[in-house]
């Protein structure tokens, strides 16, 4: 055999070889290397994880691991580990679980009818990576307070109910100067002008929402009720208002999960800052998380001349309004019957 005749095989060799190697690389990179049944799946890194908590996070998901790994060193990304939200579709091959890692999806935040601060923070807590401690602790921090015209017991006030999008791994104070923002942002010139034209700062306006909200579910109400409030406000009368109590009993009892469909005549003596039927003015915060049609409420409230109201016997989830201590005690003396007909003791 002569010596071009060898040299033709040795490159075919290792032609051949190249080829079958290429095949195999290809095999491991590009052949599917998902093993779920979903369409597709979220997996969440947290902060600070290395590449050994990561391959522990997508095993469930991941056919063949050794696979992943010949990928993943290839591309650098045991030395770039990602936190975040990422997103893995059925039949995606380890070079598409490796890119998808490197990608973080935001996640859309909704909230809202939160009653308090910790329950707003264990709801946000179950949708982004900083807990409900983590939350609370940012957004009760002394010096944020002080910047921003916050106390601990308004600062519920900073929060607009909406869907956001945000980064599951974002930090808890990332998460509240974001929340600051948005409330700047809502409460423009405009909007600020019209608190002020009803007497009233953006917390104020949103503390007497929280009410207005807890007194009605009806948004076309709102206004009216609103105009009530405000009304009484401005002669110096106690806003009176029966949600404050139920709060202020909630609070007493540290029991929010309680359920309290009516308000007794002992109930309305309880000593308390939440208690608008001893105290003149609105409570120091927030006893709901107002949604924007209580707000909208507050800022353009009905004009009208009605200093009561009370719930309706005849227009179930309304209420009945007057101008005048008779005309209101006839309208509570049916809705006391028809409830007392009900049986409902607390």
């Amino acid at each position: 055999m002569n010596l071009k005749k060898i040299i033709t095989i040795a490159t075919l060799v290792v032609i051949t070889g190249l080829l079958i190697y290429g095949g195999i690389l290809a095999n491991q990179i590009f052949s599917k290397n998902t093993k779920f049944s979903q369409t597709e799946v979220y997996v969440f890194v947290p902060t600070g994880s290395t590449y050994e908590e990561v391959k522990k996070i997508i095993e469930p998901f991941v056919d063949n691991m050794d696979r992943f790994e010949m990928v993943a060193n290839k591309r650098s990304y045991p030395e770039n580990v990602k936190s975040g939200r990422f997103l893995f579709t059925k039949g995606m091959n380890s070079y598409q679980l490796v890119k998808a890692l490197r990608s973080n999806i935001p996640v859309k935040l909704a909230f809202n009818n939160q009653e308090r601060l910790e329950d707003f923070a264990v709801r946000v807590s179950s949708q982004i990576e900083p807990d409900s401690l983590m939350l609370m602790n940012t957004f009760k921090d002394s010096l944020f307070l002080k910047e921003n015209g916050f106390t601990e017991e308004n600062v519920f006030a900073m929060f607009i109910p909406n869907t956001y999008e945000v980064y599951w791994n974002i930090s808890a104070v990332k998460f509240r100067d974001k929340m600051i923002k948005e409330y700047h942002s809502f409460w423009n010139k405009e909007r600020i002008a019209k608190a002020s034209a009803q007497g009233l700062t953006p917390v104020e306006a949103t503390i007497l929402a929280s009410i207005v909200h807890k007194e009605s579910v009806k948004k076309d109400e709102r206004p009216r009720i609103a105009g009530v409030y405000l009304n009484r406000l401005k002669i110096g009368m106690p806003l009176q208002a029966d949600p404050t109590v139920i709060y202020a009993i909630k609070k007493k009892d540290n029991d929010f999960d309680q359920v309290i469909k009516r308000v007794f005549y002992n109930d309305l003596f309880l000593t308390s800052p939440y208690n608008t039927y001893k105290v003149i003015g609105l409570p120091p915060g927030p006893i709901a998380m107002p949604d924007v049609t209580a707000l909208d409420a507050v800022l353009d409230p009905e004009k009208h001349n009605f200093i009561y109201f009370c719930a309706s016997v005849e227009r179930f989830g309304y209420h009945e309004f007057a101008a005048t201590l008779p005309e209101h005690n006839v309208n509570a003396a049916k809705y006391a019957d028809w409830i007392n007909s009900q049986g409902v003791n607390r």
